[in-house]
């Protein structure tokens, strides 16, 4: 029927060719706004890759006086190495400390100050591509676990007789259960692991753009051999957790949405014996550490003598 224009008056009915014309057009502005949308999300997900993968060094400094640490630098090959501060304790066993990701050693400082109160050596790393060590691209534990093996190698060097122990988190347990190491360590910690990348880029994701975010992931895991060099593949300790061979403390928060907890009990339940699971009751995607510092110390202080000493 003919249709009344704002005056009143009545609209002539399109032609048959008209009607045609004007859903020809209509369609080709979709089209349009779909191409354009489409191009959009390739530009930010590949912006994402970028700010993911891109380095986050910067100048450190001297470590904080109390630590009594001294600056070691651990080589990698002829153009790479690892930058650290190693303090000695009283001969009770040592302890690593790797950090997070686009973190760097000085974020676990406050974890070595109560080990150190405890008489443990330790040893702070800024992981590859991070802090002052060396690096083109964050590989979220594939190039980085190279940084681990010479970090355990440096304390079984300088501490021959002393049982050693590690505490990772997120990238920094990535990369020690990625090192595959040999022999073991006598305690890891992992806190706040991811499974896989493919599970931690979706998880992001979703967190950023809502359900329809997974829909993203597999474009930027496309990227991951273009950027760092690494495939999917590769990045999935939960995999290789259950060749580690340490006695194992899984820690993460109940309300983690970068590492669900269906997801820390997975890889719970791949990791063998002797293990223990410690649900941070409230904790998001947090330093587990600055979320409750007494429980944290309590906690991490008992399954490390557990270990390193009985």
């Amino acid at each position: 029927m003919p249709t009344e224009d704002f005056f009143g008056g009545a609209d002539p009915p399109l032609a048959p060719a008209e009607r045609r014309g004007q859903a020809s057009r209509l369609m080709r502005r979709a089209l349009f706004a779909l191409v354009v949308a489409a191009l959009l999300g390739l530009v930010l997900v590949f912006g994402a890759g970028e700010e993911l993968s891109r380095p986050a060094t910067r100048s450190i400094g001297q470590a904080p006086a109390d630590l009594r640490a001294e600056t070691v630098r651990l080589p990698l090959s002829p153009t790479e190495s690892v930058s650290g501060w190693f303090a000695r304790g009283e001969g009770r066993g040592a302890v690593l400390l790797l950090h997070g990701i686009r973190a760097d050693r000085t974020r676990m400082v406050d974890r070595a100050r109560f080990l150190l109160a405890e008489g443990y050596s330790v040893l702070l790393i800024d992981l590859p591509s991070h802090g002052e060590s060396s690096g083109k691209r964050i590989t979220f534990g594939a190039h980085e676990s190279a940084a681990v093996s010479a970090s355990l190698r440096y304390l079984a060097d300088e501490l021959p007789e002393e049982r050693i122990g590690v505490i990772g988190v997120s990238l920094g347990a990535a990369s020690l259960v990625l090192s595959r190491p040999s022999p073991p360590p006598n305690a890891v910690v992992l806190e706040s692991m991811f499974p896989s990348i493919a599970d931690a880029v979706a998880n992001r994701l979703v967190i950023r753009f809502g359900p329809m975010g997974s829909v993203l992931a597999p474009l930027l895991l496309w990227q991951l051999p273009l950027r760092a060099d690494v495939s999917a593949e590769d990045l999935r300790p939960v995999l290789a957790l259950s060749s580690l061979g340490s006695p194992l403390l899984v820690a993460s928060g109940t309300k983690d949405r970068h590492t669900p907890w269906a997801e820390t009990e997975r890889i719970f339940a791949a990791a063998r014996q002797p293990k223990e699971l410690w649900a941070v009751h409230g904790a998001a995607h947090v330093d587990l550490y600055a979320y409750g510092p007494a429980a944290y110390k309590a906690r991490i202080l008992t399954f490390l003598s557990r270990y390193l000493r009985d």
